[in-house]
């Protein structure tokens, strides 16, 4: 089965949508515009249930189906990123230094038409969960909907989410039970030194020198200290220090980024960066103090639920845009929250060419939004039918 006929009839009513939500960018927890038109879209569409304000600007809407049965969970992201946009798109960012960079537009589009679709049709047993997501980029909102009570307060059963893949072929879907994306941490070392003349080294303690040696001495930990087939990463991305060419500063900062996916390998990622740290410190004559922020979980897909999830997939695009074995990759992902709580699945949905996530000139493809938003509400006739 292609795209159901009749979101291929509204997908120019999706292209405004996304379009409107492309011009609105908002971050983290701020969403209110975008939930806002979230809403008022949700009402008109005539759901069942309609709740907002979870985790600030979340939403859950429940469409009822006919009859008995679970409550299949479906979740969008709507936060953008900080950054300039660079598409020349008459609907970009009105918003001056915001821009939806990663697709949430596109995402939050994709479960708008499966809403519309199924506030229609309702050709389902029990009920879906509509879950709109803020602060995906920051702030772990998913996991903040989770503390709130969603899965409980809504009988959530099963929960489903896609990303848009920039690369992948158009309407091709990738995805793998077991891990699928990384646990990702955060590291900043603050060094405090004794700074002076540039002239006169001697007579400070360098947090510079101190610095330098700290990153180069935390690169040893994937090199030497793990198995060299576990997946790990640890990347210092910021060395912060210095004013002026002929003064020794008092103090350094280092910050940087840890995936894993094994617990055990994350712990002693910890353990040591602590070592090293402190040992470069003493070594260099310099205080330093490691802060060290566990975040999100690594996203973990249940076997079963990415068995069913692929097989529908395989429905909407046809078997040989279906990849059910993909190589995990070192992203992550605050949906992880959901998938600790209750089974499901995350998926990728190729959009073809074009900029990369993240990146100034990026815009998502609205030729894939009618696939996505079809796959999401095929996950509930498949998994509940009627009779």
């Amino acid at each position: 089965m292609p795209v159901v006929n009749r979101i291929a009839d509204f997908s120019s009513d999706m292209a405004t949508w996304r379009r409107h939500l492309h011009s609105i960018p908002e971050l983290a927890f701020d969403c209110h515009e975008t939930a806002a038109f979230v809403a008022d879209r949700l009402r008109g569409f005539g759901v069942d249930e309609l709740h907002e304000g979870i985790a600030t600007t979340g939403i859950v809407a429940i469409i009822n189906g006919q009859g008995d049965g679970q409550t299949i969970g479906l979740r969008a992201d709507m936060d953008a990123l900080p950054i300039p946009e660079d598409t020349g798109v008459e609907y970009a960012s009105k918003h001056p230094g915001k821009m939806h960079a990663c697709g949430h537009d596109g995402h939050t589009t994709m479960l708008l038409g499966a809403a519309r679709y199924l506030a229609e049709t309702r050709n389902f047993c029990g009920r879906v969960a509509l879950i709109f997501q803020p602060a995906e980029e920051e702030g772990g909102g998913a996991g903040v909907m989770v503390e709130e009570g969603i899965m409980d307060r809504f009988d959530i059963a099963q929960v489903y989410a896609l990303h848009n893949a920039p690369g992948l072929p158009e309407g091709a879907f990738h995805t793998t039970p077991g891990a699928i994306m990384a646990a990702v941490d955060t590291f900043h070392v603050y060094i405090q030194g004794v700074g002076g003349h540039g002239a006169m080294p001697h007579e400070t303690r360098d947090p510079v020198m101190a610095a330098c040696g700290i990153a180069q001495a935390l690169q040893t930990i994937v090199s030497r200290n793990h198995h060299a087939l576990d997946d790990l990463v640890v990347s210092v991305t910021q060395i912060h220090t210095g004013t002026v060419n002929n003064v020794v500063p008092d103090t350094a900062y280092i910050n940087g980024t840890v995936r894993t996916f094994d617990p055990a390998v994350q712990q002693m990622v910890i353990e040591r960066m602590e070592q090293i740290v402190q040992g470069q410190a003493a070594s260099y004559g310099v205080e330093a103090r490691l802060d060290y922020e566990v975040d999100y979980p690594a996203t973990i897909n249940d076997a079963e639920s990415t068995r069913f999830a692929s097989d529908v997939a395989r429905e909407i695009s046809g078997p040989e845009q279906v990849v059910d074995n993909m190589t995990r990759n070192m992203g992550a992902e605050d949906f992880s929250y959901m998938l600790q709580a209750r089974p499901g699945a995350y998926l990728f949905l190729g959009q073809g060419k074009g900029a990369g996530l993240h990146h100034p000139k990026y815009n998502f493809n609205d030729e894939i939004a009618p696939v996505g938003a079809s796959f999401l509400a095929r996950i509930v006739e498949k998994a509940q039918p009627l009779g």
